[in-house]
């Protein structure tokens, strides 16, 4: 089974400017918890025990959010505050790791994969892009299904969700020979970078979530600088698929993009309503509103 995941944090989030300047972007909270825990547990969610940030220096306190704060662990003791001391050592389940490595220049997503190559060695892996969070709501979430896909088939697997044909042309669309349905996976001939209204071979766009065999890394290490002057991942994947299966997973969940300010505000509205504590409350605000 996997049990290791990539998530690539050195980007400089332009989309969330001014914000970003001196937040990272995946710190940025969503109802009460940093966006990036939400990743995090979702992975943990799925099986995963180590957690691999690729990281800038710019983000100290993605680290530190994951580390154990002593000091204010003991004044919540003194203070009697039990269940917010709970909350903040139980982020993480004991048998769950996180550590970083650094991306010394940003050359892009799959030159980022390649920079935690000595600590994935020669096991496969997963990559969870922290710009997009996605919500489950089955007990299995979909990255635990496209897991227990790549299990059973070995094929890499690349999670996709159906966007509006009028849209094609924001993502990157994949070619499948038979489009999948929910909860499930085909077989992938290709990834068509946001193709013209009319022209795309299907309307199933990349999420950012993949599963991918430890050979991956190899190939990331042959593969040329591509779009943007970077070393891209889809490029790697294009070359893995000439040697074997590449899959299509279509997610079940709903994702929200919170690298940009809208998708960011429709997450708040999503986990806000649905928040254990505050969900009634706010439901009220809203309706309070009257929009």
């Amino acid at each position: 089974m996997i049990k290791k995941a990539i998530l690539p944090v050195a980007g400089l989030g332009t989309r969330f400017l001014p914000a970003s300047k001196s937040i990272p972007k995946e710190m940025v909270t969503v109802v009460d918890r940093p966006a990036i825990e939400y990743v995090v547990k979702e992975a943990v969610a799925a099986g995963i025990e180590q957690i691999v940030l690729v990281t800038h220096s710019s983000k100290a306190s993605i680290e530190n959010y994951f580390d154990r704060n002593f000091e204010l662990e003991t004044t919540l003791e003194n203070k009697k505050k039990f269940d917010l001391l709970k909350e903040i050592t139980e982020i993480l389940p004991p048998n769950v790791s996180v550590i970083s490595v650094r991306q010394p220049q940003p050359l892009g997503l799959g030159h980022a994969v390649l920079c935690a190559k000595d600590i994935i060695g020669d096991e496969d892996f997963a990559v969870l892009l922290p710009d997009v969070l996605v919500k489950n709501t089955d007990a299995d979430n979909d990255l635990n299904l496209m897991i227990q896909r790549f299990s059973l088939t070995s094929a890499a697997q690349i999670m996709v969700e159906a966007v509006p044909d009028d849209l094609v042309d924001q993502y990157g669309i994949v070619d499948v020979t038979q489009a999948p349905a929910e909860g499930e996976s085909s077989i992938m001939q290709g990834i068509v970078e946001k193709p013209a209204v009319g022209t795309a071979p299907s309307n199933l766009s990349v999420v950012g979530r993949y599963v991918l065999p430890a050979k991956i890394m190899q190939l990331l290490e042959n593969t040329p600088k591509g779009a943007g002057n970077e070393i891209q991942l889809t490029d790697a994947i294009a070359a893995l698929q000439k040697i074997e299966n590449v899959e299509a997973y279509r997610m079940k969940g709903q994702t929200f993009d919170c690298g940009s300010k809208i998708g960011y505000l429709k997450a708040v509205l999503h986990y806000g309503i649905e928040h254990p504590k505050l969900g009634d409350e706010f439901k009220q605000l809203i309706q309070a509103l009257k929009l």
